[in-house]
């Protein structure tokens, strides 16, 4: 499956909504096609490169911002649980959360696009049946966050769009890097 037929077929099925939703929606569906756009014509082999000082590869990005926008998803609908406490994580548990940066042996980049296609469409559907985006939840506990902070749905899906743009430009300078392949320009 290609970045265009994902494009496509995503837009084909994203929920209809109106107002904020959809304002919302079309903004995170602009910085994943962005994202996306970057792995055009890769081999696995390209795609697991690292190609700048960075520990980031294009296929670790996408995995990355997957497993980032599930968790989130997850949170909104489950609380703080669903991420657990960052405080207490072993240094086995930073060394996975470090592999979800690589595009590890048996992983394609085809894989992760589809992982990442689903992911999308779960929090298109979330984002258009949520009965209220003012619901807060306690953060989770994290060094990031400050102690006893809440996020509304709302806010929680401006970080997930605000994410995906970060890390749809450091794929742009990724992906420039390795062919001279750039986004836009």
């Amino acid at each position: 499956m290609t970045v265009n037929e994902l494009t496509t077929r995503d837009l084909a099925e994203a929920p209809a909504v109106t107002g904020e939703r959809a304002e919302l929606l079309e903004m995170l569906a602009k910085h994943r096609h962005f994202l996306r756009f970057t792995t055009r014509d890769l081999t696995d082999e390209q795609a697991g490169l690292r190609t700048t000082a960075s520990e980031l590869c294009l296929g670790g990005l996408i995995k990355h911002v997957a497993a980032a926008e599930r968790n989130w998803v997850d949170f909104i609908l489950n609380g703080p649980s669903a991420m657990g406490d960052f405080t207490a994580m072993t240094e086995a548990d930073w060394a996975r959360r470090a592999d979800e940066f690589r595009l590890l042996p048996g992983e394609t980049l085809t894989g992760v696009l589809a992982d990442y296609a689903e992911v999308a469409r779960r929090t298109d559907d979330l984002v258009a049946t949520l009965p209220d985006l003012e619901a807060t939840r306690p953060l989770p506990k994290a060094p990031w966050f400050e102690p006893g902070a809440q996020w509304s749905a709302r806010r929680v899906l401006m970080h997930i769009i605000a994410e995906t743009a970060q890390h749809a430009g450091h794929a742009d300078i990724i992906r420039e890097s390795l062919d001279g392949a750039k986004s836009m320009g």
